[in-house]
């Protein structure tokens, strides 16, 4: 049976819970890096999230087609958990190749890589928390200036993680496994700008 409540407030929950996710994988591969001995644990925990994750999008999904009446355009609220949930993919499919690859111990590039994204889902989920007040939009345009502002750095990061890695590589495979993390964290960075794209089209079509 179809909702018809107007303008269906579930919709934030998901969101929210959907933030507090990938802010959690995000915590997690930083912990990762840091405390490098409890990888497995770290890693498994990652997993953990990726399928919570699966499962927020799904509901959402589900909720999208039994509503009538959404928040703002569905192709708007499809597209935001695709994105989010594309983040906690990403995250996970670094961490797993930590183990995958037998990475002896982290670099402190990827350290820095793993700290920028950290901070870009926070702002992530802050902007995703501020969907309820469009009519009053400047806070959460502050957060997608800042999420912007941290997927330039972790470009500027990964591009130096890469010329590094050339210049000082000794074994070819090696170096092909390690661009390959770089790679898919920043890709996840790349996910929460366009996550902030997403919201940006919110706010303008709702403002």
């Amino acid at each position: 049976m179809l909702s018809i409540r107007p303008r269906d407030k579930e919709f934030f929950l998901l969101f929210e819970e959907a933030g507090s996710v990938l802010v959690r994988a995000a915590e997690a591969y930083n912990n990762l890096v840091r405390d490098y001995p409890q990888r497995e644990r770290y890693v498994a925990a990652i997993r953990q999230l990726e399928h919570d994750g699966d499962d927020v999008a799904r509901r959402t999904f589900h909720k999208l087609d039994t509503t009538f009446i959404t928040p703002f355009d569905r192709e708007d609220i499809y597209s935001l958990m695709k994105r989010m949930d594309d983040v906690v993919d990403e995250i996970d499919a670094s961490a797993k190749r930590l183990i995958l690859y037998r990475i002896p111990e982290p670099t402190s590039r990827l350290a820095e890589l793993t700290d920028i994204l950290l901070r870009a889902c926070r702002c992530v989920a802050a902007a995703t928390g501020e969907l309820r007040n469009l009519k009053k939009p400047d806070e959460l345009r502050a957060h997608l200036v800042q999420i912007r502002e941290l997927e330039n750095a972790g470009d500027d990061a990964n591009h130096a993680a890469a010329a590094e890695l050339y210049a000082t590589a000794t074994n070819a495979i090696d170096a092909m496994k390690w661009k390959e993390i770089y790679d898919l964290t920043e890709r996840a960075l790349d996910r929460c700008e366009d996550i902030a794209n997403v919201i940006e089209a919110i706010v303008l079509k709702n403002s």
